[in-house]
């Protein structure tokens, strides 16, 4: 297969709030088609940026006390947790003000005005006399020209679709200050999308096979047709705004910007041209190569923008247009559209923060996700089910049945021959192997797990019919129970491989497990033959009810606490090295017999042993509540002998000053992504 040169990106999201849900499916979306290709050995640069531009931003960083600049580097500083929490990789995260998005809207705009398709008008602006200022789409709201649904915005209407002037709304309001706006004159930049040739160009485009899926083409078509009233039909597209506005200067027009929408889709380029700077490329060159495929994740709600405006304006400022651009639908709850007011919702980093495994949640989107333009729903009993009976019932359970006989009766080490009924369920495995990558790469994700699982079903139901638990009764059953737990570990490891797109961190973790390097695609016509494993340790928790419900009950505010403890006295940076503080996993938890206070902590904190630790934590906390978990050890600590064994460190928990009045101790527990041995600084 040749190699392919893939410059991927997902829609940038606004920077004037935290990551939702919806991002997450996203980003989530196109990082496991990247994964993908990158285990086939392509080449992909996956950016993104910050929107960072518009009257939004430019409003709330004024009701911030915060300058634009300022307001946009506060949100960009909090993304950093929701994309490692959810393993999302990034090559490259830029800013749409950054100083290449600015030079290369300036210059697709020059070669627009240059080509014909730019024209200077004299508009009637809807203008808020109350705040002084003409008032962005988005600031305007009334009833949509088209079907009369109200509170609909002033570019297009969430109820029917339809793309409009604000001047077109009915009953018009300001957002801003409830006042009616009145119509004045400025002169506005349009980019004449109504020419012919790019009417000519873009049914050309769109209509190039595997560029857009079936269902957005079909909508596509709504917007070339023009209605019998005359009206529709592709229209000229006003590509300014006037000051006071926080965006990129329109060359050769004082007091004008150019519309976020502009500048923004070119944040893709201006992405991709500050990663490559940093890798020392030549951006130009790997654009121009016909080798160089362009794709776009985005949602349902910007398809008109991405498959029309986009693509005209690189084609006509002589760049590179996208290849395929894949549409996704959005998320809702128990079939509901999400809302926050109603508990409705999912926020990320509060999924994060309750110790949800990241990759349940990739796991189960994966398991929704296909090529068309489907809303995907969130139900919390189907999300645990699929979890429990997938991941950790069906997966996980096939290398728990057989590493232990491996460790204990042949030293880790497989067997050379696995039998032929084992080298039938390998040869079954890996035959698999070009289908998944099809389906992998058309995004056809949840048919992929679907098989993904009836291979896991076909070795589970080997592991049955061998019973390696009886076999290691029957002295003479030696050579048989080696080969069948051997073809466990064989099989484990192809449905890692073809798990590895979707669940990465889990998939790092069994590489480590079994001892290999970093698994390829190449990898599944391979064989482990007479290798040695390492040790089995737990790999995956399974979710509870009450995990998934804390997700969906608001926290509640902490309540005041009449003489909280005061800040303890001043330290120096030396006093605060000198505690050497350390990432442990708690592999085993157990209650102390003898004391109602301890429970006996066996930790993990990468010293390749593990150390015993006694914590009065057994009012607050059930044993098999903290297995698994990570928490924060103070590693340097002597050990001290007590009556029921040494204590070889202290675990660090939080509590109130007086826990009589307030009683609950809380064990401190790090963000998802950390590893045991970290050294917390």
């Amino acid at each position: 297969m040749p190699r392919r040169q893939l410059f991927v990106t997902t829609a940038l999201p606004y920077a004037n709030a935290n990551f939702h849900i919806g991002h997450i499916m996203e980003y989530t979306q196109a990082d496991i088609w990247v994964r993908f290709q990158r285990l086939q050995g392509h080449e992909v640069h996956f950016v993104c940026a910050d929107d960072a531009h518009g009257a939004p931003i430019m409003i709330a960083a004024e009701k911030a006390g915060l300058t634009p600049q300022a307001f946009v580097a506060n949100i960009a500083a909090g993304r950093k947790p929701y994309l490692d929490g959810f393993h999302i990789a990034f090559d490259h995260w830029h800013s749409t003000d950054a100083p290449e998005n600015h030079a290369l809207s300036q210059d697709v705009y020059r070669k627009l005005r240059d080509a014909g398709l730019i024209e200077v008008r004299a508009i009637e602006q809807f203008f808020d006399p109350a705040k002084g200022m003409f008032l962005p789409d988005r600031f305007i709201k009334g009833e949509c020209p088209k079907c009369g649904a109200k509170d609909q915005y002033g570019d297009s209407c969430e109820v029917c679709g339809a793309v409009y002037a604000p001047t077109e709304v009915k009953n018009p309001y300001s957002v801003l200050s409830g006042a009616t706006p009145v119509l004045k004159t400025s002169d506005h930049h349009f980019f004449k999308l109504s020419d012919p040739r790019c009417k000519q160009f873009l049914e050309q485009w769109t209509h190039e096979a595997g560029r857009l899926q079936p269902e957005v083409l079909n909508k596509i078509k709504e917007w070339f047709t023009p209605t019998e009233d005359g009206t529709g039909g592709l229209g000229d597209w006003d590509i300014s705004r006037d000051a006071p506005y926080f965006g990129i200067e329109i060359p050769d027009a004082p007091g004008k910007y150019f519309y976020v929408w502009l500048d923004a889709p070119i944040g893709y380029l201006a992405s991709l041209t500050g990663h490559f700077a940093k890798l020392g490329k030549d951006v130009n060159a790997f654009l121009a190569d016909p080798a160089t495929e362009q794709v776009h994740f985005i949602g349902k709600d910007i398809t008109y923008f991405h498959t029309l405006f986009w693509p005209a304006m690189l084609h006509f400022s002589g760049r590179k247009t996208p290849d395929r651009v894949y549409v996704h639908g959005f998320l809702t709850v128990n079939a509901e559209k999400m809302s926050k007011s109603r508990g409705t919702g999912i926020d990320p980093l509060r999924y994060l923060e309750l110790g949800l495994d990241a990759e349940w949640l990739r796991y189960y989107l994966a398991a929704k996700l296909n090529d068309r333009v489907e809303d995907l729903d969130f139900n919390p009993e189907d999300f645990i089910a699929r979890v429990n009976s997938d991941l950790v019932g069906k997966y996980i359970n096939i290398a728990s049945r057989a590493a232990g006989f491996l460790a204990k009766r042949f030293e880790g080490q497989l067997s050379a021959t696995l039998g032929v009924d084992g080298e039938a369920v390998i040869a079954k495995l890996q035959a698999a192997a070009p289908g998944l990558a099809a389906l992998y790469d058309g995004r056809e994700f949840g048919k992929a797990l679907r098989e993904i699982m009836g291979l896991a079903d076909a070795v589970n139901e080997y592991v049955d019919a061998h019973k390696p638990w009886e076999l290691a009764k029957k002295p003479d059953a030696a050579v048989e129970l080696h080969e069948a737990c051997s073809t466990c570990i064989e099989a484990f490891r192809l449905l890692t491989l073809y798990l590895k797109p979707v669940l990465p961190a889990l998939s790092a973790k069994v590489e480590a497990f079994l001892q290999v390097a970093p698994l390829t695609w190449a990898d599944a016509s391979a064989r482990l033959g007479a290798h040695a494993i390492g040790a089995f340790q737990h790999l995956m928790q399974r979710v509870t009810t009450e995990q998934v419900e804390a997700l969906f009950t608001k926290p509640e505010p902490p309540a005041p606490v009449p003489g909280g403890e005061p800040i303890a006295a001043e330290i120096t940076i030396d006093d605060f090295v000198k505690p050497d503080l350390r990432i442990a996993k708690i592999v085993k938890a157990e209650r102390v017999e003898g004391s109602t206070k301890l429970l006996r902590l066996t930790l993990d904190a990468g010293e390749g042993r593990t150390r015993n630790v006694f914590s009065g934590i057994a009012g607050a906390y059930k044993p098999e509540d903290l297995e698994g978990k990570l928490t924060v050890l103070v590693a340097n600590l002597a050990p001290r002998k007590m009556k029921f064994g040494v204590s070889e460190g202290m675990v660090l928990a939080a509590s109130h000053a007086d826990e009589k009045a307030v009683p609950g101790v809380f064990v401190l527990e790090p963000h998802a992504g950390a590893q045991p041995g970290m050294r917390i600084r």
